[in-house]
């Protein structure tokens, strides 16, 4: 793009440093200003429209120009803008969202812990986990297993949790104690001839197997995302919770459901937990509890979590954690309005209704040449894109395919992401039938104008 002395572009390159970008091409390409929203479109600064297909960062729920929860916040910061939950203080909103969580929760739950993000919140968990560890006598009980290709988040405690190489490399992680156990994903780690249900069952025991070798009186709990996402919306196959579920029972291993994608709707229930019958002990939700129009992540727990917690902090005096936003009575007014509004309209039930239908119309697109596989539930997909179908391949530089048609897809004026070679659908929930028929028809142009392109790619 040509960038105009002091226009926005050129002072974003000259000023701000970007997450996930590379830095050095953003040096030459500059970034795309994004002005206005407008349900599930946003405009850039030119007054192009774009549809949102992943919902911004999987997370806008309700569009994004919802003014319930701009009265919301609007009210809330006349009437107390801000105030702190530390030292036995609260206020209304964090208490009755707290209560609301609770109330929601997909198993039974006890307290709520306010954070700001998910990775903050995987991060306190983490911490808590120990706590608690050496409330029960068990100091050894520290280590915690994740999985490969899992997203958990990117501070250095849940970075270490996150199993993708580019959130370790370059940053010595993962730390110590931090465990990673297979990927759920079936299209590419399943072995020739193998059913869902037996690769399932080898994760799990797998996982066993893991527990055994490290000694299960050290592992203290289990990370996992009902439906993988930055990993590449990777859905689990048949059998594959129940079964590793029984593997931590049999250990006593507390199970943490990380649902800061899948909660609120997504996969249409309330909580993934709840679409594949997970029975967490804690569970952390970020993103659409706000729709993204305010950070705010929380941790519901149940007593086994909770009980020692509290026994510890007695016998301490303190619990010595917390977050200066932590609850923040601006962020806990727009959940509140903003799960509201999600149970007023229905949203859960169109997620499943919709997600059905959007997930029909994805899955005619597997019979062309550059698509491998079509994944998903509820209102959340990824199109695996190769090469060669026979080897599940791609280019022979990752990110080379996915990444063009990401590109493409946004010069038809549709925003996604790829992971690698996975192109991620995760559209607002408001979504209607017409806007996923518009979207999957721009997917199937980009992918016949891929054609010529990817000749030119070596294959992997």
């Amino acid at each position: 793009m040509s960038m105009l002395p002091n226009s926005q572009e050129a002072r974003d390159v000259a000023y701000q440093l970007h997450p996930y970008t590379n830095a050095r091409t953003h040096q030459q390409a500059g970034p795309l200003v994004i002005e206005r929203g407008d349900g599930p479109y946003v405009f850039d600064a030119a007054g192009k429209r774009y549809f949102e297909a992943m919902a911004g960062l999987w997370s806008v729920g309700l569009g994004f120009n919802e003014k319930r929860l701009v009265e919301a916040a609007h009210k809330q910061m006349q009437a107390l803008p801000f105030y702190h939950t530390f030292s036995a203080k609260s206020h209304g909103p964090s208490i009755d969202l707290a209560e609301k969580l609770v109330a929601l929760a997909p198993v039974p739950m006890s307290k709520v812990f306010f954070t700001n993000s998910g990775s903050e919140a995987n991060d306190t968990v983490l911490k808590l986990i120990a706590y608690r560890s050496n409330a029960l006598g068990q100091p050894q009980r520290k280590k915690i297993i994740s999985r490969m290709r899992a997203y958990h988040g990117v501070t250095i405690a849940s970075a270490s949790l996150t199993g993708l190489p580019n959130n370790h490399r370059s940053f010595d992680l993962p730390l110590p104690n931090i465990l990673h156990t297979g990927s759920p994903h079936f299209y590419k780690d399943g072995a020739p001839g193998e059913s869902e249900e037996a690769f399932a069952t080898r994760r799990a025991e797998e996982l066993d197997a893991l527990i055994q070798k490290e000694g299960p009186d050290t592992i203290a709990a289990f990370f996992g995302e009902p439906v993988m996402g930055a990993g590449g919306v990777i859905v689990p196959p048949a059998t594959y919770w129940d079964k590793i579920q029984a593997v931590l029972k049999k250990y006593d291993i507390l199970l943490v459901a990380d649902e800061v994608i899948c909660g609120f709707g997504r996969t249409g229930k309330m909580f993934g937990c709840e679409t594949y019958g997970i029975k967490p002990d804690a569970i952390v939700v970020s993103k659409q509890i706000t729709s993204s129009y305010f950070p705010l992540s929380a941790i519901i727990m149940n007593d086994r979590m909770f009980e020692p917690i509290a026994d510890e902090s007695n016998k301490i005096g303190v619990l010595g954690h917390g977050f200066t936003a932590g609850g923040h009575p601006v962020g806990s007014a727009i959940a509140l309005e903003n799960l509201k509004i999600i149970e007023e309209r229905g949203l859960v039930a169109h997620a499943a209704e919709l997600g059905g239908y959007m997930q029909g119309k994805l899955r005619e697109l597997t019979s062309h040449p550059l698509v491998g596989e079509v994944r998903g539930v509820g209102m959340i997909a990824a199109l695996e894109l190769v090469l060669d179908k026979t080897r599940k391949t791609a280019a022979a530089t990752p990110g080379a395919v996915g990444g063009m048609a990401s590109r493409m897809l946004q010069e038809r004026g549709v925003i996604s992401r790829n992971m690698l070679d996975a192109i991620a659908i995760c559209p607002p929930l408001i979504t209607t039938k017409a806007q996923i028929d518009d979207l999957v028809a721009a997917i199937a142009g980009v992918l016949n104008d891929m054609k010529p392109e990817v000749a030119k790619l070596t294959p992997a």
